[in-house]
């Protein structure tokens, strides 16, 4: 039994873990001690679902290694995929919005790279800017280029808009989105990443979605996260971890904070309040 910063108690009957900065240490690798304390969890009837701002096709190969199986929320809540990958749950930009953000981006912010994502493709206007290739770096995502303002006018099913760029040009970007575009959430997933969404899409109400097909509630849910777009999900499940290398502001909202990623701070915090209870 877990006592939550709401005073209830619950035993945990799902896990929502974030990926980057959370599952994944700064190698962007799952540690084998992290690996193994995951399987234990499963292998007693706890779903572990991976949250995550990534594409389909960058969570999966995740789900293979850890040898789970489990629906995957995608584009922070936007994209969730049951467990045969089959749509549980769509919201998608309007085009309206995504012509805004490309337009303001374009005029204005030369040192940024604007991405789509849609169900599991990832447009860019060119695959060798050296943003992109980072990212297909760490994601071992492909990019397909495309003239991006033909491609919007195609009015395309978008579920996400990535901005990379130097960190003063992006806070910049998200003061000047807020101010001019309205139905979207903005969020930095870390400095130099900008992840929109339409205003419905947040990693709780993605966790909300999932609790009639585990049969739970959300007193009996466990979210780890590492950063400001996982602040929802960690103030909304019954027992809300931050981990060591989350930013200040992340710590504070938690129940409890574990160790850094860099520290198997996941595994930490699945043996304190799973495993051993």
């Amino acid at each position: 039994m877990i006592k939550n910063r709401k005073g209830a108690w619950a035993m945990i009957q799902a896990i929502f873990s974030d990926i980057d900065g959370t599952l994944l240490n700064s190698k962007h690798q799952i540690t084998f001690d992290t690996k193994n304390t995951i399987q234990k969890v499963v292998g007693g009837n706890i779903p572990f679902v991976l949250v995550s701002a990534r594409m389909p096709s960058s969570i999966f190969p995740l789900q293979q290694e850890l040898n789970i199986s489990a629906p995957v929320i995608c584009y922070s809540g936007g994209l969730i995929l049951g467990c045969n990958r089959e749509i549980l749950h769509s919201i998608c930009l309007s085009k309206k919005s995504i012509k805004q953000i490309y337009d303001i981006v374009s005029d204005h912010y030369p040192s940024i790279s604007f991405n789509l994502y849609g169900y599991d493709q990832w447009i860019v206007d060119n695959t060798q800017n050296p943003w992109v290739i980072q990212e297909a770096g760490i994601i071992n995502g492909s990019p397909i280029q495309r003239v991006l303002s033909s491609y919007i006018e195609e009015d395309h099913d978008t579920h996400k808009i990535l901005c990379m760029g130097p960190p003063e040009d992006v806070e910049r970007l998200v003061q000047q989105i807020k101010n001019e575009v309205t139905g979207i959430s903005v969020y930095k997933s870390k400095g130099t990443y900008l992840e929109i969404m339409d205003e419905m899409v947040s990693k709780s109400y993605a966790i909300q979605e999932l609790e009639g097909i585990f049969n739970i509630t959300y007193r009996e849910s466990m979210a780890i996260g590492d950063n400001y777009n996982d602040m929802d999900m960690i103030l909304y499940a019954g027992l809300g971890i931050a981990m060591g290398n989350a930013p200040e502001e992340v710590k504070k909202i938690a129940d409890w904070v574990t160790s850094s990623n860099d520290e198997d701070g996941l595994k930490i915090g699945l043996e304190k309040y799973i495993l051993s209870v």
